[in-house]
Formats: C-alpha cells, structure tokens, sequence
C-alpha cells in the first residue's frame, strides 16, 4: 500500500470517529425528540460513511485494481435508508405531538363547558 492511500485511509478514520463522536454526543446531550433525531441521522451517518470509504480504499488497494464493492452497497444503503427512516420518525413524532395537543384542547373545551367536536 502506498503512503498517499494509507494517508487518506488514516484521514478518514480520524474524520468519520469524529463525526461518530460528535453524533453520540448530540444524541446524549440534545433536549427533545426531535432535535436528538440529527445526532445520528446526520453525523453520524457522516461518520458511519467515511469510515466505510476508508474501508474501501483500503480493501482495493490491495494486490487487486478491483475497487471493493461490498463496502460501496453498504454505504450506498445506509445513503438511502438513513434520511428516509429519519423522515418517517419524525413524522411519528409530530403525529403523535398533534394527538397529544388535541386531547388536551378537547379535556380543555370540556372543562370549559363546550361541547367536544367528535
């Protein structure tokens, strides 16, 4: 293995820990749902794919000019996976923030004296 690809292997290790770390931490530390959602949909999905590039470079810098392509569908995979299943926990979310709200606003009305609209 040459020094410019065991350089750029190394660099993106260092870089997708980083983001990885960075991710958890956000996960760890952020106040609600919502916002603890970006932790590991964003850097750590960052993170997860230049680990995985490092990995492939590194595996296809072998013996063999044949690019590793196990690693290119894994992160190819978690590309198109990560924001979809982000964007349905949101909206489970918000569906579920709007019920709660309604509840609350018809328990309101009824204490009130109105009527609940059904």
């Amino acid at each position: 293995m040459n020094p410019t690809s065991e350089a750029s292997v190394a660099a993106l290790i260092v870089l997708g820990a980083l983001f990885v770390l960075l991710g958890s931490v956000g996960l760890a530390r952020l106040p609600d749902f919502l916002t603890r959602l970006h932790g590991p949909t964003k850097a750590t999905t960052l993170g997860v794919g230049a680990i995985l590039l490092a990995s492939a470079i590194f595996f296809s810098s072998g013996g063999s000019a044949a690019i590793s392509l196990h690693e290119l569908a894994i992160l190819l995979f978690l590309f198109i996976t990560a924001p979809i299943t982000a964007h349905l926990l949101a909206k489970a979310a918000l569906h579920r923030q709007a019920g709660t709200s309604d509840e609350v606003n018809a328990e309101t009305r009824a204490d009130d004296g109105h009527q609940a609209p059904d």
